[in-house]
C-alpha cells in the first residue's frame, strides 16, 4: 500500500508544476500581448493627430476655439445652461488681475492655452516677457530670459502692474504659462476676505529643497 500512495503522490506533485509552468508562460503571453496592443493603439491615436499637432501656431482665437473644440473635444460652451448668477455676481465684486510670465520661446508652446482657456476668466490679464510682442500680446520687459534672470523679470513686471494697472483689480494674481487656476473658485475663496487687509493661503514650504 505505502509504495502505491508515494507513486500518487509523486504524479500529483509532477501534474502541479506542469499546471504551474503552463499558468506562467500564460500570464507573460497575456503581458506581451497586452503591451502590445497598447502601444499599437497609442501609435494609431497619434497617427491620427498628425495633421492636427502645428494647426495653433500663428493662429487666431477664432480658429484656436474651433482646434479646442473640434480635434480635442473641448466644449468651451459645454456649461452655457448652468446658472451663473453668482460667478457673475462675484465677477464684478471680486476684481482679479491674472499676469502670467512668460517668454518668447512659449508664447505659442504654453501660453496662448493659458490665453484660450482660464486666462478668459480673469478681469485683466497681462503676459509679461522680456521682449514685447504686439500681435499675442506680451508687455516686454527689457530683461534677459532665463532662471538665472527670473527674479529681476518678477520685479520689473510688480512695477509695471503697479505703476499701470493698480486701480484696475482688488486681487493680483501672478502665475506661469504652465499653470491652470480654475480663476471661478478663487474668487469664491477671496470673497469672504478684504484686499486690504495682509493674508496668507496655503503652507509655508522648507526654504531649501534638493533641485
Amino acid at each position: 500500500t505505502v509504495p502505491r500512495v508515494l507513486s500518487f503522490t509523486c504524479c500529483t506533485h509532477d501534474y502541479n508544476l506542469k499546471m504551474s509552468a503552463i499558468s506562467m508562460v500564460m500570464f507573460f503571453c497575456g503581458v506581451i500581448l497586452g503591451y502590445n496592443s497598447f502601444f499599437v493603439l497609442i501609435n494609431v491615436m497619434d497617427t491620427k493627430g498628425m495633421p492636427y499637432r502645428y494647426v495653433l501656431i500663428g493662429d487666431s482665437d477664432h480658429h484656436l476655439h474651433q482646434y479646442l473644440q473640434g480635434t480635442k473635444k473641448f466644449n468651451i460652451t459645454q456649461h452655457k445652461d448652468e446658472n451663473r448668477s453668482l460667478a457673475d455676481d462675484l465677477y464684478k465684486r471680486v476684481r482679479i488681475l491674472c499676469w502670467v510670465m512668460t517668454g518668447p520661446q512659449n508664447l505659442k508652446k504654453k501660453a496662448i492655452y493659458v490665453k484660450a482657456t482660464w486666462a478668459k476668466k480673469c478681469n485683466s490679464v497681462l503676459f509679461m516677457s522680456s521682449k514685447k510682442d504686439k500681435d499675442f500680446p506680451t508687455v516686454g520687459l527689457d530683461v534677459k530670459e532665463g532662471r538665472h534672470h527670473l527674479n529681476r523679470k518678477t520685479i520689473k513686471a510688480f512695477h509695471y502692474v503697479f505703476d499701470h494697472h493698480l486701480n484696475e483689480a482688488d486681487w493680483f494674481l501672478k502665475a506661469d504659462d504652465d499653470t491652470y487656476v480654475i480663476v471661478d473658485n478663487l474668487r469664491w475663496l477671496l470673497s469672504t476676505y478684504s484686499p486690504d487687509q495682509p493674508i496668507f493661503f496655503g503652507r509655508k514650504f522648507k526654504p531649501f529643497v534638493k533641485q
